[in-house]
């Protein structure tokens, strides 16, 4: 099988995981039958790309259909490569904004680049975004970190700012990391604005984001949040949203109506997140800093996939994660 979507004929493009109905229908067909004629096979020809039919051996005028206890499998393993390729794309962001980040303290630097300005001290941030939300006419997107957001600030700036945008019609999504999900005061800033809102969570997220109608772009430059980038470039500003789009189609409803993530194989959805930082080398207080928890509650998440697997050791317990298969059965279409 290929390495990304398939152009299999004209008008006929798809991945494994968007499997069109017409070849549904003639695959199972030819599992009912036990075989179809080739030439059947003409206008779906995914099947053939995806190897769920195959030239009969006697007569190649037929095609016969791969069990799909087997044919499941390998489109599972495609739509894995599929997520670790965003993963990929997503490394590569980050990595495209080390030097912009970098530009913390150095404004004579920022002024230099077109449509990227450099925002320093809190009354000037909020100021600004305030003035492009006032100026919105269709949607905001944001991304909040770490969930805790300050219940005065959420009062006395976000609310009023929020609710005007809603009474113009624009619609607000907001993401944040899943630790978030039982915060109460969260759920209730939420409750009380009228309009369009939807709020959905993620295990890991980006750093703090906010895109106002997919033209401004505003994030940190620095750690403590006192300087911030204003961006109007709009290639970059695309890009942002783009990044945004992927991952709130990956993330779980939270408001307004909260969606339970029941667990794999006994394993839940923050084990499985932290399955794959484990894999991947992390240290727990990594681990812990990446999806918004405190050391001790990720080292109990640890040692409950420790005890599931059957590990002994932490260098065992990446080995078993591996062999165990459940990484890729997490990430699933």
């Amino acid at each position: 099988m290929g390495d990304g979507p398939h152009v299999i004929a004209e008008g006929h493009e798809h991945g494994p995981a968007e499997l069109c109905e017409a070849g549904l229908s003639l695959y199972g067909r030819a599992l009912r039958e036990g075989r179809i004629p080739a030439e059947d096979a003409d206008h779906v020809p995914c099947l053939l790309d995806f190897g769920l039919v195959r030239p009969d051996g006697e007569d190649p005028k037929w095609l016969r259909p791969l069990a799909p206890a087997l044919a499941l499998p390998r489109l599972l393993r495609e739509s894995a490569r599929d997520i670790a390729r965003r993963r990929h794309d997503e490394a590569r962001l980050a990595e495209a904004f080390e030097p912009l980040l970098a530009l913390d303290g150095h404004s004579e630097l920022v002024a230099e680049v077109p449509g990227i300005g450099l925002l320093a001290g809190f009354d000037r941030i909020n100021e600004a975004i305030g003035r492009a939300m006032d100026e919105a006419r269709e949607e905001l997107l944001t991304i909040q970190p770490g969930g805790r957001r300050s219940a005065v600030l959420l009062r006395d700036l976000g609310l009023p700012r929020e609710q005007r945008m809603l009474s113009r019609g624009c619609r607000i999504r907001t993401l944040y990391q899943d630790t978030t999900r039982h915060d109460l005061g969260v759920v209730a800033h939420f409750e009380r604005l009228t309009g369009d809102v939807q709020v959905r969570t993620l295990d890991e997220v980006t750093k703090r984001l906010l895109i106002v109608d997919r033209s401004v772009a505003f994030l940190p430059a620095g750690e403590d949040r006192a300087r911030a980038l204003e961006i109007r470039q709009p290639a970059l500003v695309s890009f942002l949203a783009t990044v945004f789009d992927r991952l709130w189609n990956m993330a779980v409803p939270m408001y307004p109506e909260a969606v339970r993530v029941a667990p794999s194989d006994g394993v839940t959805r923050r084990q499985l997140a932290i399955a794959h930082l484990l894999v991947e080398g992390h240290t727990d207080t990594a681990i812990a800093e990446r999806l918004g928890l405190n050391v001790r509650t990720a080292r109990v998440h640890i040692a409950k996939l420790a005890a599931l697997l059957g590990s002994e050791s932490r260098a065992q317990l990446g080995y078993l994660i591996g062999r165990s298969g459940i990484l890729e059965r997490g990430e699933g279409p």
